[in-house]
C-alpha cells in the first residue's frame, strides 16, 4: 500500500544553539514507510558525518521513525524543511515547511 501523505511538524523558529525536531509520520502504507529529509529541496543525509557538503551542522536522522533531530542549530540550518515517506509501493511528500534559526 503506497504511503499516505505524511503528517510534518517543523518548528517556527529556533534560537540559535538550541536543539530542534522535526517529526515526519504516516501510518497507511505497507510495508512500513522509510523516511527521508530535505531542506530547501536537498537531501539531507542520515549521517550528518557522512554529507558530502561540508556543513558543520549536528543533526541524527531516524529514517524508520522520520525524526530528525538538532542538537544545536545555528543559521546554516534556516530553511524549507520537507519529508518523504517511502515503501515498496510508492511515496509521499509532505508540503515544505519553513524553519527560521
Amino acid at each position: 500500500v503506497k504511503p499516505m501523505t505524511p503528517r510534518c511538524s517543523v518548528p517556527k523558529a529556533v534560537p540559535v544553539g538550541k536543539s530542534a525536531s522535526l517529526h515526519c509520520h504516516e501510518n497507511e502504507g505497507f510495508p512500513k514507510s522509510t523516511y527521508s529529509w530535505y531542506r530547501n529541496s536537498e537531501p539531507l543525509s542520515p549521517d550528518s558525518k557522512s554529507s558530502i557538503k561540508p556543513h558543520n551542522s549536528s543533526y541524527t536522522l531516524n529514517p524508520a521513525t522520520g525524526t530528525l533531530v538538532f542538537h544545536a542549530v545555528h543559521k546554516g540550518d534556516t530553511g524549507r524543511y520537507s519529508c518523504i515517506a517511502t515503501n515498496d509501493a510508492g511515496f509521499a511528500k509532505c508540503e515544505e515547511q519553513e524553519m527560521e534559526v
